[in-house]
Parts: C-alpha cells; sequence; structure tokens
C-alpha cells in the first residue's frame, strides 16, 4: 500500500462528487480524500503499490480536472 498526494483544483463538494466515479473506477484506489481547506486542494490517495500517479493525473484530467504530484 502506498500514499500518493497531488496537488489539484478540485475545491468544493461538487467537484468532489464529479470525481467521485472517474476515482472509484481505478481498482488499486483504497482510499481518496481532498483536502479542500489547504489552498492547494490535496488530493491524497491510498492505493496498491502498481497504481502510477500519471493513472490518477490523467484520470483527473479526464473528468475536468487538474493535478500535479506534491
Amino acid at each position: 500500500m502506498e500514499t500518493l498526494k497531488f496537488k489539484t483544483n478540485i475545491k468544493c463538494s461538487g467537484c468532489i462528487a464529479t470525481v467521485t466515479p472517474f476515482l472509484n473506477d481505478i481498482p488499486e484506489i483504497a482510499k481518496w480524500e481532498v483536502d479542500t481547506d489547504n489552498p492547494e486542494k490535496i488530493l491524497t490517495v491510498e492505493a496498491s503499490d502498481n497504481l502510477d500517479a500519471e493513472t490518477v493525473v490523467n484520470t483527473l484530467k479526464k473528468a475536468g480536472y487538474v493535478a500535479k504530484e506534491a
């Protein structure tokens, strides 16, 4: 299990509702959350070791959001 962190532009509950089905469709992800109180809107992902950061970045891009590894 590894923890990945990303800076994002996910800033509200509506944004979280939009990305939820995209992130939940990644089978390697065990748990994820976004700290919308943090100015950098940090997405924390707990996943199996074979999930690469690019998969998360590309998935959020499909949902219309930007993510960079933090």
